[in-house]
């Protein structure tokens, strides 16, 4: 599963924050090897990457419950 910044920003983060945490999933993804990340145009990135980078787990259920 995949995460924008549009998404983040419906589970509470601000619109910078929600930028940077892209921002800086996809610099983790380039640094492990996939270098389809380092495409500027690219707005999305792995939930598990973003996780990582929180050191938690996100809640997309009670988000879709909520929609």
């Amino acid at each position: 599963m995949f995460v924008t910044k549009e998404d983040l920003k419906k589970l509470g983060f601000g619109n910078y924050q929600a930028y940077m945490l892209v921002k800086q999933g996809k610099a983790l993804m380039v640094q492990k090897g996939y270098a389809y990340y380092a495409s500027k145009g690219l707005g999305r990135v792995p939930v598990e990457v973003i996780e990582e980078i929180l050191g938690t787990k996100l809640d997309f259920e009670e988000l879709e419950n909520n929609a």
